[in-house]
């Protein structure tokens, strides 16, 4: 136990700075790969995207089953990275105009 608690003082002790290089390294690959990943391993699907700048795309990738959801950001190189990840995705329906 005391183990353990002296790993968790260190990673924070190392600051955000090498926490983000880490996260990054861990969630970037080929984009193929990883939409490959997404379909096959937890039965997601693209289910929107937008143009984040000039070379870079924002998708949400939905697991319709579980709920759960990806924000996955696509670069004009090949790479994609997950950037957020979360559950109990809900679909919001806009309210019809009453005019």
């Amino acid at each position: 136990m005391r183990s353990l608690i002296a790993l968790i003082l260190c990673a924070l002790a190392i600051g955000p700075g090498a926490e983000a290089a880490t996260i990054s390294d861990l969630f970037c690959d080929d984009s193929a790969r990883l939409e490959k990943q997404l379909m096959t391993r937890q039965g997601a699907q693209k289910t929107g995207r937008g143009m984040r700048g000039p070379d870079a795309l924002l998708e949400v990738w939905i697991a319709p089953s579980s709920g759960d959801w990806t924000l996955v950001q696509s670069y004009a190189n090949g790479t994609s990275c997950i950037v957020a990840m979360g559950e109990h995705w809900e679909d919001i329906v806009p309210k019809a105009d009453p005019a």
